[in-house]
Formats: C-alpha cells, sequence, structure tokens
C-alpha cells in the first residue's frame, strides 16, 4: 500500500487562510437598483372607489408595485378627507424592464372591515420617509 504524506509550507497555511475567510453571496447580501418611480395616474369610479395605476422601471419587482400603488392611496386618501383605505385588487405586468400596477381601493373615514386595510396617514409618512413618490 502506497501512502501520500502531503505537506504544506507556511505559504500554504497563509493561502488556506485568505480563502477560507470568503463567504459565499446570500440572497440577503445581494443588492438591486432602487426603483424608478416613472407616474401616478388617479381615477375617481365612485365618491369612495378609487383606480391607481403606477409605472416603475429599474430593479424594481411586483412588491415595489404594490407598495407604489398603496403609498399613492394613503395620499389620495388623506387629500379626500380620509383617513383609512382598503385594498381590494392589484395587477402586475412586467414588459422589456417596466412594471405596471392597476390598483384598486377604497377610501372612508372610518376603518374599513378588512385584512388589508391601511391607515392613510402611517403609510404615507412611511413612504415619505422612505422616498416613494405619492399623488
Amino acid at each position: 500500500m502506497i501512502r501520500r504524506v502531503t505537506y504544506l509550507t507556511p505559504l500554504a497555511f497563509v493561502l488556506a487562510g485568505g480563502v477560507s475567510g470568503c463567504e459565499a453571496t446570500s440572497p440577503d447580501m445581494v443588492t438591486r437598483a432602487d426603483p424608478v418611480y416613472q407616474g401616478i395616474e388617479t381615477r375617481l369610479l365612485d365618491d369612495d372607489l378609487v383606480n391607481f395605476r403606477v409605472e416603475l422601471a429599474g430593479g424594481s419587482t411586483s412588491s415595489d408595485v404594490d407598495r407604489y400603488a398603496e403609498c399613492a392611496a394613503a395620499q389620495y386618501t388623506l387629500i379626500r378627507g380620509y383617513g383609512f383605505a382598503r385594498h381590494l385588487r392589484t395587477k402586475v405586468a412586467e414588459e422589456g424592464g417596466i412594471w405596471r400596477g392597476d390598483a384598486v381601493y377604497t377610501i372612508s373615514s372610518a376603518r374599513p372591515d378588512g385584512l388589508r386595510t391601511i391607515d392613510a396617514e402611517v403609510v404615507a409618512a412611511d413612504c415619505a420617509e422612505n422616498g416613494i413618490p405619492m399623488v
């Protein structure tokens, strides 16, 4: 039986130490470009029913589209003198790096029933703090 013995020189230890400090990039560490907000279109469908169409580019995702529409809804709710909105639906599409959202919200002075309600003042303040444009 032949036994191979490998001797590590001091240089090998230095090189091994340098490589051992490297870590693979986790998904949390990957940074993406910030979304480029390209506009909001607002349509009043009824006294308390509002449609928001938003458009983004850059490093956008569908969650960026949802957030942009939510920010628009929050500010619009405050402009109309109400305090709350309830998300009904958002349709999201991406084509050629441009993301488009078509969202519908109800607005009201009292907190509406439902799971996806927003306090317009709180959401609008958060959007302003995070640099997300509003209507």
